[in-house]
């Protein structure tokens, strides 16, 4: 009787001490599962972003037209319009840190064109350059996605 009863403590032992930890199959399984989800997830998070970095420029574009419809009610003109750093060329974001735009003026005596050239990793943004008007005519150089503007 005492071979049974130590028989039974070494299987229960044994058991415990197997249901402490993860086999390598289980813990394989995991980081493939997690793999993947990353796989999914990054590109769209990549997305969101070069989104947003959009929505500035686009933002700055509709301000900036709108300054310079003010120079051009005070002056009659839309060729003397400048940035406030006295330039016809200005970076976006405007708060700092990498550019991800360069906004570009370009007037004459009655019309004039803003234009936002992506730079950087933008510069792989699906819609590329995006532009605007005297006449609020909004336009992406590389597609016509409603998305765009």
């Amino acid at each position: 009787m005492s071979s049974l009863v130590s028989l039974r403590a070494v299987q229960r032992h044994g058991l415990r001490s197997r249901a402490r930890g993860f086999t390598l199959i289980e813990l394989m399984v995991v980081v493939a599962v997690v793999a993947i989800l990353a796989a999914i997830a990054y590109p769209s998070y990549v997305e969101q972003v070069r989104k947003s970095r959009r929505a500035q420029a686009k933002a700055d574009l509709v301000e900036y037209a709108q300054l310079a419809e003010r120079s051009h009610t005070t002056n009659n003109t839309y060729a003397n319009f400048r940035f406030s750093n006295g330039a016809t060329t200005f970076q976006s974001p405007r708060e700092g840190g990498t550019a991800r735009y360069t906004i570009t003026f370009q007037g004459g005596q009655g019309t004039f064109t803003l234009t936002a050239t992506p730079q950087g990793p933008q510069a792989q943004d699906k819609c590329g350059t995006l532009s605007v008007n005297q006449a609020n005519v909004k336009t992406p150089s590389a597609a016509t996605l409603p998305e765009c503007w």
